[in-house]
């Protein structure tokens, strides 16, 4: 931003997620430096300035939250610590600007999704001393302590929630947003398929990738790459790509490490997400192959047991009688 500027929105909080380059932010609270592998929120309303550090480019990726503020999730049986724990959330110390004589300063406000620009004869950063409950932060996500499965099975994303913003009129569980990283951990579940699995979700599921692969998707040319992003929205079906299906349906399971230099992230909220002209046309850069490139080539792995017990002409086994439109009942427990 251009000296003697700032900007605030009033329309809601800011989460801003650096993908490359560093983030120089002063606001009216004091100074923060925010680097990839690191978020920062801003709430509604606090002026700021962002400046480049070192003049290197930057690019990332912001959600703005329009109703209520984030917090941490509820931790449930969890108990008192994990995840995400308030010591590691860093404030900023209190940093004023002597410049309140022949100066001006344009203040630049998001207000119902329009911008205005306005003249002051001071700055805005003149905050000497603060405290209180609304202020801007920033938080490490290598600080994020995951937990999972120890037994089996794939345990849902929602055990890796950073931050969210619960929807009380969608009812327990919904988030209008949430955020949620899937950083280097462990996998050690036994007789599991350890990738997420297929699924539709009440969640839209928009996905970012900060560095590294991310487990659920192949890299490399046609595959989820740094700086890219994908969304699945309401009730739209996805999951792991052919290569990683394959991979994971064959492989030997001994303890695994996962994510190690990677960082994927995802915004997930219980609303529609909208795509921009811009986002599906203009820039030019949606993988148009996206379907073909990660589910068409999946090849059907089962059929219907030859050992299928069928049920039918009165005959009453396990107690089941009267089920002549009931072709077959199979165990479909794993051996």
């Amino acid at each position: 931003m251009p000296d003697k500027t700032a900007f605030y929105s009033a329309d809601g909080d800011l989460l801003i997620v650096p993908q490359h380059g560093v983030l120089n932010i002063r606001t009216e609270m004091g100074k923060m430096l925010v680097r990839p592998n690191e978020i920062c929120v801003i709430p509604r309303g606090i002026r700021y300035h962002v400046a480049l550090h070192g003049n290197e480019p930057v690019r990332g990726y912001i959600l703005e939250l329009y109703q209520g503020h984030f917090k941490l999730p509820e931790l449930g049986p969890i108990g008192s610590n994990g995840l995400a724990n308030a010591r590691d959330f860093q404030t900023p110390v209190a940093d004023f600007i002597e410049d309140y004589e022949n100066t001006e300063w344009t203040l630049y406000g998001k207000f119902g999704g329009n911008l205005f620009a306005a003249k002051q004869s001071h700055t805005p950063f003149d905050i000497v001393g603060w405290h209180g409950t609304y202020y801007p932060y920033k938080y490490d996500l290598g600080r994020f302590n995951p937990v999972g499965s120890i037994s089996y099975d794939h345990a849902d994303p929602s055990i890796f929630t950073v931050l969210t913003a619960p929807s009380i009129p969608h009812g327990a569980g919904t988030a209008v947003a949430d955020f949620v990283i899937f950083p280097p951990r462990w996998l050690v579940a036994e007789k599991t398929f350890r990738p997420p699995w297929y699924h539709r979700n009440t969640m839209s599921e928009f996905m970012g990738l900060i560095m590294g692969n991310y487990d659920a998707k192949g890299a490399g040319k046609g595959g989820f790459q740094p700086a890219g992003a994908s969304l699945h929205n309401t009730m739209s079906g996805h999951g792991p790509d052919m290569q990683t299906f394959e991979k994971a349906s064959t492989m030997d399971l001994p303890p695994t490490k996962v994510g190690e230099g990677s960082m994927a992230f995802m915004f997930e909220s219980c609303l529609m997400v909208g795509v921009t002209e811009w986002g599906l046309k203009t820039c030019q850069n949606v993988q148009e192959t996206y379907n073909a490139h990660s589910w068409e080539s999946l090849k059907v792995h089962f059929k219907r047991p030859e050992s299928s017990r069928s049920v039918s002409n009165g005959e009453k086994k396990n107690g089941v009688g009267d089920a002549e439109d009931l072709s077959s009942v199979h165990d479909i427990r794993g051996k």
